[in-house]
Parts: structure tokens; C-alpha cells; sequence
């Protein structure tokens, strides 16, 4: 059978069907370059169809299945497919959970239909596409909003959150002990600033997994 003039196939999963409709029609008219051969209203009709594995999937964030969507990403992903998320809404720690969890990209229903397929386009390269709206929400330093760390503050909160005491924080990282004193000061004070309070260790633990730093695993 082959893939005509290596299209990208994609698949679409949303619950709406009327919207799933339209988004269909849409896709099929107004990109030469994507071959539709799924759409589902439901994760495991995805899995289960027959064209399945695709190149890109176009996923509805909110299927109200109660299955985790970092597991969909990563169920996703061991088997090659990219992952584009599609939601009615862009919460920043949504996106970032769901960025952190492998999605490449992340698209608000109310985008121009235009951003969907430049969207299809970076995931299937493997790129990370983002609008900028979303960007937007992402990166501004509002109170009440999660504050940027670094990759290594990052590391540290992990750890630290996951209940190693600072020696091993240090250890594991290969910094001194002051250094790891000193970044999870500042990590706290970052958050002072953005108006959380992570004084406590349960406090901060709580934080890391609301933010997608730390993997809950119970």
C-alpha cells in the first residue's frame, strides 16, 4: 500500500463528533501534504484501529476517560507516534504537564485552523510547536503563576521533592552541599515571589508534582 508521496498520516481523536467532522473536512482540503486515515472519538478506538501506528496524532486533551494524558503521551510515544494536544483551554500548568510528558505541541481550540497544520507539520519533523498566545501564558512572570527554573533548580527540586535529604541531592548532582542549600533557597524564593509557599519539604514536594517537576508515582 505504501504512504502516497510520503503524506504525513494523521489521526484525530476528539469526543466531539460535529467538531471531529469539521476538523476532518478541513484537514482533508486544506493540506495536500496530510493524509487523515484515522478519526476517533475514543483512546482505545485509536489504538485498536487498523491504521494504527501513525506518523501524528491530533489528540482531544479532554476525552474524559479518566486515563492520565502523560500516559497517552507516553504510550504514544513508544510506539513512534508524535503527539499534538487540542484543548478548549490553556491553563500553563496543563500545557506544561502535558509538554513535560513528551507532547510536541499544544493548540487551543480556538486557533486559527491554519496553526493546526503548521502544528501537524513541526511534530511530524519532531519539532515543538506552541502558540503564541500560549506562549504567552507560559512565559509571563504573573503572581500566581509558576515561576521558571533553571534545569538544574530543577533536578534539585526533583530530588529534594522525592524525599532525598540535601547530602544526596548533592551527591547525585555533583555539587556541594552548600550548592544544593543554596539553589533550593532559591528555588523557594522564586516561589515566594510568584506567591506559593514552599517552606516545608511536603510543601515543595507538592508543588514539583503540580508542576510536573516530579513524576507522581504513588
Amino acid at each position: 500500500m505504501g504512504n502516497p508521496a510520503n503524506k504525513i498520516r494523521l489521526a484525530l481523536v476528539d469526543d466531539h463528533k460535529m467538531l471531529l467532522g469539521a476538523l476532518t473536512e478541513w484537514i482533508r482540503g486544506a493540506a495536500d501534504d496530510i493524509n487523515l486515515v484515522v478519526s476517533a472519538t475514543t483512546w482505545p478506538e485509536l489504538l485498536s484501529h487498523p491504521q494504527f501506528p501513525v506518523d501524528v496524532v491530533l489528540l482531544d486533551l479532554d476525552l474524559k476517560d479518566n486515563i492520565p494524558i502523560s500516559l497517552k503521551i507516553s504510550t504514544l510515544k513508544t510506539t513512534g507516534v508524535k503527539t499534538v494536544l487540542m484543548s478548549t483551554y490553556s491553563e500553563p500548568a496543563v500545557v506544561r504537564e502535558a509538554l513535560a510528558a513528551g507532547a510536541l505541541g499544544y493548540l487551543v481550540k480556538t486557533e486559527e485552523a491554519d496553526m493546526i497544520v503548521e502544528a501537524i507539520r513541526a511534530a511530524n519533523k519532531g519539532e515543538s510547536y506552541i502558540s503564541e498566545e500560549l506562549d504567552l501564558a507560559l512565559t509571563s512572570g504573573n503572581r500566581g503563576d509558576t515561576p521558571r527554573l533553571s534545569a538544574q533548580e530543577r533536578r534539585v527540586m526533583a530530588l529534594y521533592g522525592a524525599g532525598e535529604p540535601v547530602k544526596a541531592v548533592a551527591f547525585q548532582l555533583g555539587i556541594s552541599e552548600e550548592t544544593a542549600k543554596s539553589y533550593l533557597k532559591r528555588i523557594r524564593e522564586k516561589y515566594r515571589v510568584a506567591g506559593f509557599d514552599v517552606g516545608t519539604k511536603v510543601a515543595l514536594r507538592k508543588r514539583a508534582i503540580q508542576d510536573g517537576i516530579l513524576l507522581q508515582t504513588d
